[in-house]
């Protein structure tokens, strides 16, 4: 199967071109920067493509060379969730590049999504419910999303939303709270400032998002929103905890530095059922 991974050199990117290099996929890649994607060990294993997706080309299929499967990984911008730039800058360019595929022949699309497309609602969050997102990344890939579905009514193809929840591991951003939390270890400080703690997220590592998603990506019998999560809650103090025990490191965590978010609900997480039954079709 020919593959193309858009964001190729993004965080969530670098992995999934990993995970399907272990299935021997023909894996066509591509970014802006060719520098950066050639420093990774995937780069002479895959096919890369350099493209500002952006400019607008006459035949974006062609040009990637007609594959069988896009997995759309590419957004800038973040972590910056509250950034209008993900509503002016991203969404129209993002929904041209995919409508301009698959109106020249493109049949199977998976793009990611977020689970900040729920907005504030609390609880175990399932892809049946309402979306009402509160910030400007969450509402342009939900709006995103909607459009698709038009665009579904016009044009025959095979679509997976894969709304993820949290992830960590190496290559993160540096504002995510474990990569703060390696940074103070590495500075020898004794203290590590943090919020109280007490939020209920859903944590999953990169190998397993990024396994996730082509399991989803590689089966058509689940299709629509797919959460991509753990489906079990856990409190930041205690995925901070776990994480020192992994590392066996100490350090004194100084709760309630920082005051809880204000973009998020206290306490969410992903229900899994469907994400299970996408993956016990999975090949």
């Amino acid at each position: 199967m020919k593959v193309l991974i858009t964001g190729a050199t993004g965080f969530v990117g670098r992995y999934v071109i990993n995970e399907l290099l272990r299935y021997e996929h023909n894996v066509i890649a591509t970014s802006r920067d060719q520098d950066k994607a050639s420093k990774f060990g995937w780069f002479s294993q895959v096919q890369y493509i350099p493209c500002d997706l952006n400019v607008v080309q006459a035949d974006f299929f062609q040009f990637f060379q007609q594959p069988d499967l896009l997995i759309h990984l590419a957004w800038e911008g973040l972590p910056n969730y509250n950034d209008l730039f993900h509503l002016e800058k991203n969404l129209f360019p993002n929904y041209r590049f995919l409508k301009n595929m698959l109106e020249h022949g493109l049949k199977d699309l998976v793009v990611t999504g977020t689970c900040f497309e729920y907005g504030m609602q609390s609880g175990a969050l399932s892809e049946d419910m309402e979306t009402s997102p509160d910030n400007p990344y969450g509402l342009a890939k939900d709006t995103l999303r909607k459009f698709l579905e038009q665009l579904q009514r016009k044009i025959d193809f095979d679509s997976k939303w894969i709304r993820l929840f949290y992830m960590y591991g190496k290559g993160q951003s540096p504002n995510a709270i474990l990569a703060q939390l390696d940074k103070t270890l590495e500075n020898g400080e004794t203290t590590f400032n943090m919020s109280g703690g007490g939020q209920l997220r859903d944590y999953l590592p990169i190998e397993k998002v990024a396994e996730y998603i082509v399991k989803i990506a590689m089966q058509n019998k689940v299709l629509g929103i797919i959460n991509c999560c753990s489906g079990k809650p856990i409190s930041i103090r205690k995925l901070v905890e776990n994480y020192l025990r992994v590392k066996q490191k100490s350090i004194h965590l100084n709760l309630g530095y920082y005051p809880y978010p204000d973009y998020e609900p206290m306490a969410f997480w992903g229900d899994d059922k469907k994400l299970k039954m996408a993956l016990d079709d999975s090949v």
